[in-house]
């Protein structure tokens, strides 16, 4: 196994991105090829069956550049087909999930809105991850299908717009008895510094990324694929084939333009 081999990381757009910039900081020596599927964005409303063929195409576009991993940055997909990608494919998928045990375990009775698309939040998958904890803690289940649309369409720095979306999203809570938010979405990542403004300062903020760039990692190291030496790479694709598309990950990732 050639250590220099890519890993492969999709979501259904651009907030995969955000979870690659994880990736990139804690494994830098890493060769990266990352997809983003913004022609059939949001996967938050569309059937389980057509995201499934669409991360199976994906995967195989992967698995034609000889990657040594594949990284499923997007919480819908990981819900639909997670399961369907393992069984068909021999090498390490990993997938997300709202961090919903994080936030459960900052204290006693925990009140949690999980902000996520629409298909994440019915799914069986976040149906069993909340009968874990739904007993002991106050969980709501918040959808949230305009938030992906904003950073599709590169509007994040439109402050009104982005401030009264997320205003209708969690008007109907009480946000002095919330104890966290946890981000459901690798596109909500994006809007940190919003909800810093918004909301109230003992509210937490919670995202899976961190956690999952760390599960990448532990996995590389134990099945000997772990590149240490050199410098990674970025390669940036997307079905959209818009050039400003490319501008606009390159610019949420922090300006990283190696290809």
């Amino acid at each position: 196994m050639d250590k220099q081999q890519p890993i492969g990381i999709f979501d259904s757009g651009l907030g995969g991105i955000s979870v690659l910039k994880e990736m990139r900081a804690l494994m830098p020596q890493e060769h990266f090829l990352y997809f983003g599927d913004s022609a059939f964005a949001p996967y938050g409303v569309k059937d389980k069956e057509v995201i499934t063929q669409r991360c199976i195409e994906i995967c195989d576009h992967f698995i034609a550049q000889d990657v040594k991993a594949i990284v499923v940055a997007c919480n819908t997909a990981t819900s639909a087909c997670v399961n369907v990608l393992r069984a068909r494919y021999d090498l390490p998928i990993i997938g997300m999930e709202p961090a919903l045990k994080v936030a459960c375990e900052l204290g006693e009775r925990q009140h949690i809105i999980v902000m996520a698309t629409p298909l994440t939040l019915k799914e069986e998958k976040f149906a069993k991850l909340m009968q874990r904890f739904q007993d002991a803690h106050t969980i709501y289940r918040q959808p949230c299908p305009r938030l992906v649309e904003i950073v599709e369409h590169d509007e994040l720095g439109n402050e009104e717009v982005v401030t009264a979306q997320l205003q209708e999203y969690l008007q109907a809570y009480d946000l002095s008895k919330i104890n966290s938010i946890v981000l459901g979405c690798t596109h909500f990542v994006f809007y940190r510094s919003y909800f810093k403004k918004l909301l109230p300062a003992h509210i937490h903020v919670i995202d899976g990324n961190h956690g999952t760039a760390l599960h990448l990692e532990d996995l590389l190291q134990q099945q000997g694929k772990r590149c240490k030496e050199g410098k990674g790479s970025v390669h940036i694709e997307n079905s959209k084939q818009d050039p400003q598309l490319i501008l606009l990950c390159k610019k949420l990732l922090g300006g990283h333009d190696d290809e």
